[in-house]
Order: C-alpha cells, then sequence, then structure tokens
C-alpha cells in the first residue's frame, strides 16, 4: 500500500490536505481530504457581551467576514426579539448582496478562475491570477476595478473595508445619506456589466471546453445528495433572509420552514482524522460517507441553493437559471462541477438585486434601530457566499453570552467535498501516472465548493483524539504521542 500526499492543498481559505491511498500496484483504494487546523471561538466566546458578537466572529474567516457580521447581527435580534426597522433591513440586504457578488468574483476569478479559464492541464506556474491577468489583460483589469468598487460600498456602508461594524442588535449604526446611495447605484451599474460579461465568456470560453464539460457531466462527479438553502415567498433563494428549503435527492420536498427551527432536523458526526464534524439529516442517519437518496448527508451553497429554488430573483439570473437547467435537463442537478455555473447565476442576481435595492425611497430613511427587549435565546441564519450559515446564542439576564454554537457552509458540505474528492480520484485513477498535472485535478473537485476551511475548524469540544507522530532524519517513526 502507497500513500500519496497532496500538501497543502491550494487556493482556498484555511489549510488542509488530501490524502491518496493507493494499492501496490498503483490503484486508487480510497482518498480523504483532513483538515489539520483547529480554532476555538465557540469556547471563547462565552463570558462576552452579546453585542460584541458580530465584531468577535467575523474573525472567523479571512474572505466572508460580512457573513458572519450579519448572521451574529441577526442572532442577536432573535435574542433580544427586536424587529428590524425597514431602512435597517434594505441597508442589510443591500450590504449583503454586494457581499454576496465579491464573494463569487473572488472564487470565479482569483481562486476557481484558474482551472475554469485556463484550462486544468495549463502550466503550474501559470496557474494563478497572475496567468488569469496576462491571458485577458482588458478584461481582468475590468475585474479588478469593479470588485474594487464594490469592496468600496462595503466600507462605506460597514464602517470598514475588512470587518464591518455596522450591523447592531435590532438594525444598523446609522441611516445612509442620498449622497452615499448615489454612489452605490452608480456602482451597481458596473456590477450588473461585469455579470453579463461574465456570462458571456462563460459560455464563449468555459463551458465549450470537452475538458470542463466531461468534469460536469462524468457519472463519478453527478453522485445524489439531498440540498439546503433559504429562498423567499416566491421560492427564489434569498441571500440574506427567508424560510429553509431542504429538498431530497430527488428534489421532493422534505421540510420548508423557520430556518431557525432547522437545527432540531441535523445532527453531527465525528470522525478522528480531522477536525472538521460532519453534520446529516436525522430522519436519514449517519451511513458513512456514502451518497444517496438513503443516505443523510446534505448539500449547501451555490449548486443546492438553486436546486431548493424554483426560479431566480431577477431578470438576467433567471434567463441564465433556465439555461442552466436546460442543459442538465432538469433538477436536482447533483454535478460537482455545476457549482461554479450556479455561483455565476448567483453572481447576476446579487448585482441585479443591488441596483434594485439602490434604488428603494426606503433605504435612506432615519429609523434604523429597533426596540430591544430583554435578552435570551436567539438562532440567525443567513446564505454565506459558500451556503448556509447558523449562527445560535443564549444569553443570560445581563446580555453575556452563556452559550455559542455556529455551523458553517463548509462544515454541512464536508461529507460532500470528501466525497467529492475521493469521486475525482477515482475518475482519474485509469489515467496512469499520478503526476502533478493529474493531482491538480483531484484539487478542482474541493475548489468547487469554494470552501472556508477556517470557518469549517471554529469549534474546540475537547473530544476528538489528537495524534502527534515524531520522526527521525532517517525517516523513520521515533515516537507517537496520543491524547
Amino acid at each position: 500500500m502507497k500513500k500519496l500526499f497532496i500538501d497543502p492543498i491550494t487556493r482556498l481559505e484555511g489549510h488542509g490536505r488530501i490524502l491518496l491511498i493507493l494499492d501496490d500496484d498503483g490503484k486508487l483504494k480510497d482518498a480523504y481530504l483532513q483538515i489539520p487546523e483547529l480554532k476555538g471561538f465557540e469556547l471563547f466566546c462565552r463570558g462576552r457581551r452579546g453585542e460584541e458578537m458580530p465584531q468577535i466572529t467575523e474573525r472567523i474567516c479571512g474572505v466572508c467576514p460580512e457573513a458572519h457580521h450579519l448572521a451574529s447581527a441577526k442572532c442577536l435580534d432573535a435574542c433580544y426579539g427586536a424587529e428590524v426597522p425597514g431602512p435597517a433591513r434594505i441597508q442589510r440586504e443591500l450590504f449583503y448582496n454586494v457581499y454576496i457578488f465579491s464573494d463569487h468574483l473572488l472564487h470565479l476569478i482569483f481562486l476557481g478562475g484558474p482551472d475554469l479559464l485556463l484550462g486544468a492541464d495549463a502550466e503550474k506556474a501559470k496557474r494563478n491570477i497572475l496567468g488569469v491577468l496576462e491571458a485577458y489583460p482588458e478584461f481582468g483589469k475590468k475585474v479588478v476595478r469593479v470588485r474594487a468598487g464594490a469592496q468600496k460600498i462595503l466600507e462605506m456602508i460597514g464602517g470598514k473595508a475588512i470587518h464591518p461594524v455596522f450591523a447592531l442588535p435590532g438594525g444598523v449604526a446609522k441611516p445612509l445619506s442620498e449622497e452615499d446611495r448615489a454612489a452605490v447605484e452608480e456602482k451597481a451599474k458596473a456590477m450588473v456589466e461585469l455579470a453579463q460579461d461574465l456570462v458571456e465568456l462563460f459560455h464563449e470560453k468555459i463551458l465549450p471546453d470537452p475538458s470542463f464539460q466531461g468534469f460536469l457531466l462524468a457519472e463519478e462527479l453527478n453522485f445524489p445528495t439531498h440540498y439546503m438553502g433559504l429562498v423567499d415567498e416566491e421560492m427564489a433563494p434569498n441571500f440574506y433572509d427567508g424560510a429553509l428549503r431542504i429538498v431530497s435527492a430527488e428534489g421532493k420536498e422534505i421540510y420548508h420552514g423557520s430556518a431557525a427551527d432547522a437545527l432540531e432536523l441535523l445532527d453531527e458526526h465525528v470522525e478522528t482524522w480531522t477536525y472538521v464534524k460532519f453534520p446529516y439529516l436525522k430522519e436519514f442517519g449517519w451511513m458513512g460517507l456514502e451518497p444517496g437518496p438513503n443516505s443523510g448527508i446534505y448539500r449547501v451553497g451555490p449548486l443546492a441553493r438553486l436546486n431548493v429554488a424554483e426560479r431566480m430573483a431577477t431578470p438576467m439570473a433567471q434567463e441564465e437559471y433556465e439555461r442552466y437547467l436546460d442543459f442538465f435537463e432538469g433538477k436536482p442537478v447533483h454535478s460537482t462541477f455545476a457549482y461554479h455555473w450556479a455561483r455565476l447565476v448567483e453572481l447576476v442576481q446579487a448585482a441585479e438585486a443591488v441596483m434594485a435595492l439602490s434604488r428603494e425611497p426606503a433605504l435612506t430613511g432615519e429609523d434604523v434601530r429597533g426596540k430591544l427587549g430583554e435578552p435570551g435565546e436567539g438562532v440567525g441564519v443567513i446564505e454565506a457566499a459558500r451556503g448556509t450559515l447558523f449562527h445560535h446564542y443564549v444569553l443570560d439576564t445581563d446580555g453575556i453570552v452563556t452559550y455559542a454554537n455556529m455551523i458553517v457552509a463548509t462544515t454541512h458540505n464536508a461529507a460532500g467535498i470528501g466525497l467529492s474528492v475521493k469521486a475525482m480520484a477515482k475518475h482519474l485513477a485509469e489515467d496512469g501516472v499520478w503526476d502533478e498535472t493529474l493531482l491538480n485535478r483531484v484539487e478542482m473537485a474541493f475548489r468547487a465548493y469554494d470552501p472556508c476551511l477556517a470557518c469549517a475548524t471554529h469549534f474546540l469540544p475537547g473530544e476528538m483524539p489528537l495524534s502527534v507522530e515524531i520522526y527521525g532524519s532517517d525517516g523513520k517513526l521515533k515516537k507517537r504521542i496520543m491524547r
């Protein structure tokens, strides 16, 4: 038996490695995605004042602090029984759609983009954003310029460029001025224009690529799971708020109701070889890392949101959604690589939503903070770029956090990502030598999910075994320490 490591894996937030187990003939026996990093946010949140949580939890992640900031604020709204006024809600939703656009753009161009735009067989030294800019210089400049404008909106509303400070229990810190609103609307025009350009580029360059189509349609990479996401009253994806909907691997509705109540539908499984937990649907139970309609494994994120929705909320996004469904001949779509296309559909909706929200008359209203009740327990649910994000707190009578739990998108997807890595390795196993190009293709399977491993390993339960192995200069194991 032989072990082959891809360590570290690249173009993601956080740290991880892929372990491929080969038999004596070099054939694949098994594959694992291992997450060795560990944080302790949920423990050191205890004892902090509730209103500090939106600033504390956004430090979990380097690429989606906006998601944790608003999930935490929504959780505190619930803890204090506060009704968020209309202008504050619109301001939050506007801010959040800008984040979705900016984050999806980051993945489609900077992280997953090199694989999509340069091809899976591109030279290793070129498979990065510099290679993309070299191949698409004018388009690349436009991407950088428009994304910088989107980040400027986040700074304008959020108060800081990286870690926002504007969302408070019951609302936001201050109203938007008419000057701010006009600036957002102007930048939104560029976002919508770039979204159109991306759609054209996808259909002209990426989708026709036989290699990409091969990944989209490969049988091993089309495995059935259940799906989860937020939808609005008209059954379109809503990133900021909505009812939670879960559909089965066959596309049948399992749950449609309160997002907070959906926590009761989930349980978590722990493995000794990774610090990421594996949530699953209690109704089906944990049957190991096996896909299928009888397994409790479900997925979240762009692919899942398009599977649980019945339509998109904006015209251009609806048009692209219909092209997506026509290609796959309906839904649910189970293809791992369809995450990229679904992410593009969502980017279009987010850009159009920013434009529409920037023109809402109530956006500049003065009423931005609702009345707070007595502190208690609450759950806040939001759609991070990578999928459904739960924040659950209990506050004592003084507003101090006594319990905090967060289930993040990459944790929901942990089982699916592991299955996709194994499926990709299996798909490639007959190609022969495990060279660098082949190993990059294995990495492409986890990149489709745009995982955030820093988010997924925030929990410190003190219950998982820890193994430390010490090797000598001769490469032989000298000592193993177990906890």
